[in-house]
């Protein structure tokens, strides 16, 4: 007992030194980016959208050639090509509206600050609690690729994680319809987590459900409102384009299948599986619900960036959150998976997608075993027999952790 208490002790100091390094070095790796040129970052065309929109009103924030004009006024020296346009939805501009009035480096470091807030906040509602040891996990976060690449650009990937974290916290504490409300960030970046509102449907969470359909309508009818029918087209047609473009789609199926009407048919169909997992699953725990989410839809998007892999981390940590089903093999995966992901830019898209198969298959086989239970387990949404109370819901935390 005393070797292994000490073999444990010892692997949590070398996990934290580990990731101490890690988030130290990529924290200098960002330092440097940004004094080498302060505009190399998508926050410069959220920026530039927001200030086209107070200009010449919200239906223009598309124009490639207001954007243009823009970033030249800016100094940015940023020249419009595949990459370098805005083609985020309105709540980004919208978002960066508040930081209009000054001046950009100050902008980019509070919305860069936001960011690093959200992502405590993600941890703080969703790493797996293993006590003191619980810091391992924000420090691995920070020295972990995704998350500096995203802080780096000032994606806003880190909002949309904390809207999920945010929901399944509410859901946990029988807030349910808040639940749903808190998935309104995903109008910021639909394709981080296009799946778990379905997934909390299918999970006989309805209440859930519904605050998702009422925050993602009301943000999605304001935003057609607010185009009208040019900035629409001009939408739709930017979004048509980045469809066509290779790194858009290099850490997707498309890899392997190439583009074309198989390949949705294959995404439609992980998606589809990824919700049947998570109606199996609602009976371990809502924990899983997520999880299955989050892995089905990263497999399913047929748009990713490296930096959008963060949502596979917060699958990650809640998987690990729902003790004790997160038994030795499922760190030793998660940590694999992690790795996998760490090194795509030497070895490549193929680990990462072939991890996240693995994740959906590892999750078929719990689902496929947990068939045919009947026994409610904390956090899931299993009802019980008719009249009967839900033991499950009984015994879910009535406080955020």
């Amino acid at each position: 007992m005393v070797a292994s208490s000490r073999w444990r002790n010892l692997g949590a100091a070398a996990g934290a030194a580990t990731a101490a390094l890690f988030a130290i070095f990529d924290l200098y790796q960002w330092a440097l980016a940004y004094a080498g040129d302060r505009f190399h970052n998508d926050f410069t065309f959220y920026f530039a959208a927001a200030r086209i929109g107070l200009t010449h009103g919200w239906g223009s924030i598309y124009d490639l050639a207001l954007q243009q004009a823009q970033l030249d006024a800016m100094g940015s020296r940023i020249t419009i090509a595949q990459l370098a346009r805005y083609i985020s939805p309105p709540p980004v501009a919208w978002s960066a509206l508040p930081f209009t009035a000054l001046p950009y480096e100050v902008a980019y470091w509070i919305w860069s600050a936001l960011l690093l807030a959200a992502l405590g906040a993600t941890w703080w509602l969703a790493a797996p609690d293993v006590g003191r040891a619980r810091v391992i996990f924000l420090a691995a976060a920070l020295g972990w690729l995704p998350v500096i690449y995203g802080l780096q650009l000032g994606q806003p990937g880190l909002f949309v994680a904390l809207g999920v974290a945010g929901s399944y916290a509410l859901l946990n504490a029988q807030r349910p319809l808040w639940a749903g409300l808190a998935l309104g960030a995903l109008a910021l970046k639909p394709q981080l987590a296009f799946l778990v509102p379905l997934a909390l449907l299918v999970a006989r969470e309805y209440r859930a459900f519904l605050g998702s359909v009422i925050a993602l309508g009301v943000l999605g009818g304001a935003s057609a409102l607010a185009l009208g029918g040019d900035g629409l087209h001009a939408y739709f047609d930017r979004l048509s384009f980045a469809a066509h473009v290779p790194v858009n789609s290099e850490l997707t199926v498309a890899y392997f299948a190439g583009t074309g009407t198989a390949t949705r048919v294959i995404q439609l169909t992980f998606a589809v599986w990824s919700l049947g997992l998570a109606s199996l699953m609602r009976r371990r725990g809502i924990e899983w619900v997520y999880a299955c989410a989050l892995v089905g839809g990263m497999v399913a998007t047929p748009y990713v960036h490296l930096d959008d892999l963060v949502m596979l981390g917060l699958a990650a940590w809640l998987v690990l959150r729902a003790r004790p089903a997160a038994g030795v093999w499922t760190w030793v995966y998660a940590l694999a998976a992690v790795l996998a992901v760490e090194g795509e830019p030497i070895w490549g898209p193929m680990p990462v997608i072939l991890a996240e198969f693995g994740a959906l298959i590892l999750l078929s086989g719990l689902a496929l075993k947990t068939g045919g239970w009947t026994e409610a387990r904390p956090g899931s949404s299993y009802e019980g027999a008719p009249g009967e109370p839900n033991p499950a819901r009984l015994a879910r935390r009535t406080t955020l952790p």
